[in-house]
């Protein structure tokens, strides 16, 4: 997982409140596992006039011309600005999956579903939950040419005019985005004891092991 610490990008401000998981990525995508390719296919419905398939060429499908992320001014954002209870429904991780293969490092909303939030960290995205006057003022200024600052170390938010919005992070989260660290990668930081504690086992309880068959 990659890590993260300081981003400046552009935003993507869609201003929708309860966008499911399966706005983001139809149920039809569902089927891979691989946790790469669906970024082509995120917010599917939304952003083609026709209908989405798995292993499609989206390169020359109709777009909608009216939805946000077809507009060249937002192209290559990393940050997307949304409203309240981002990723309700249901507990698909391939939402986060889609959000983070199309770019997206931060999501900025108002409040999020909770098994959306825990995997959005799982996978190397930081949502940020501001109160609600905070999302409504950076959807005021949002628009082509509004570039914002997250600084996940100082846990700040920085406007292109200098102002400064804190937002709160649990800490075990925010050290392992800091240190890209997965649930694997969590683990893997204690190896020498799996391995130390494995060799005990061995010795005390062979039979247990394979090799003891």
């Amino acid at each position: 997982m990659r890590a993260f610490r300081r981003l400046t990008s552009r935003v993507v401000p869609l201003d929708r409140a309860n966008v499911d998981t399966d706005a983001i990525i139809p149920k039809q995508f569902l089927k891979s596992i691989r946790r790469s390719g669906f970024g082509p296919y995120l917010f599917d419905e939304w952003r083609y006039l026709d209908r989405g398939e798995p292993d499609m060429d989206c390169s020359h499908r109709p777009l909608n011309p009216d939805f946000v992320l077809n507009q060249a001014c937002y192209f290559g954002a990393r940050i997307l600005l949304t409203r309240e209870n981002f990723g309700c429904g249901s507990s698909r991780e391939h939402a986060p999956w889609a959000l983070e293969d199309h770019g997206f490092r931060v999501i900025i909303a108002p409040s999020f579903a909770d098994i959306f939030y825990n995997n959005c960290f799982k996978n190397g995205l930081l949502p940020i939950a501001l109160p609600l006057e905070a999302v409504d003022s950076l959807f005021n200024q949002a628009g082509p040419g509004f570039d914002l600052t997250v600084n996940l170390e100082t846990q700040t938010i920085t406007t292109v005019y200098g102002d400064k919005i804190h937002f709160e992070i649990d800490p075990s989260r925010k050290y392992r985005l800091l240190n890209g660290l997965d649930d694997i990668g969590l683990t893997l930081q204690h190896a020498d004891k799996i391995r130390a504690y494995e060799a005990s086992r061995r010795q005390e309880a062979p039979w247990l092991f394979p090799e003891y068959a």
